[in-house]
């Protein structure tokens, strides 16, 4: 009988210890919960990628994914420009509560998108600080139009997020509301004051950006 009931109990540990990973184990997007910490200057493309796997890394959501930051890049030196819609693969995306943020690129990059303060979680799960929170923290980097592809014309990247002074970036304000062009933009509502922390902050930001698994 004793037996039995040692059983009983590691088989409902072993179950709750699957649900209490499944969640987490089919997270794909995130927003960071912090940034490099040097403005907009991230490394680079690779350097924010790798920041987007340190991240889900440290919440072990790693293991067996691609993470890839979603940030437009200017054509520069010979190369040509990058589209963050086409850096994230074709979806679902499930945020770290398990909660379908879009099904794929079409519903992600419009009006149907379930991006929003509640749904656009960091990596822990967390809420990240919107308008009317100390500090606001929307501004989220993308360097995008609102279709997710690369805005041309003046520099939207920050010198394609190699520049943490002189500049701006194209941020979305993942609460979507706010003051701007495009308020309700997810991911294109204005240009950063500029490329420092600082003046990332100043206006409603902190260097974060999105990440989505490929």
């Amino acid at each position: 009988m004793k037996r039995l009931l040692g059983l009983t109990a590691l088989l409902a540990l072993a179950s709750c210890a699957s649900t209490g990973g499944d969640t987490q184990n089919q997270m794909s997007f995130f927003i960071t919960s912090e940034g490099p910490g040097d403005g907009a200057n991230l490394g680079g493309l690779a350097g924010a990628d790798e920041h987007c796997d340190q991240l889900a890394a440290a919440v072990g959501a790693s293991a067996g994914r691609t993470w890839r930051a979603y940030l437009s890049a200017a054509e520069a030196n010979g190369e040509s420009a990058v589209n963050a819609r086409d850096r994230i693969g074709q979806g679902p995306w499930y945020n770290a509560n398990g909660v379908l943020v879009a099904s794929d690129l079409e519903q992600l990059h419009s009006e149907a998108s379930h991006a929003g303060k509640e749904v656009s979680l960091n990596e822990r799960g967390e809420m990240v600080n919107g308008r009317g929170d100390t500090p606001n923290r929307h501004d989220i980097l993308t360097g995008s139009n609102p279709d997710g592809t690369a805005a041309g014309g003046m520099d939207t990247t920050c010198e394609n997020w190699m520049s943490s002074g002189e500049g701006s970036a194209m941020v979305g304000h993942h609460d979507r509301v706010g003051g701007g062009e495009r308020p309700n933009s997810w991911n294109s509502a204005h240009l950063s004051r500029g490329c420092g922390q600082a003046d990332l902050q100043g206006t409603g930001g902190d260097g974060l950006f999105y990440c989505f698994a490929v």
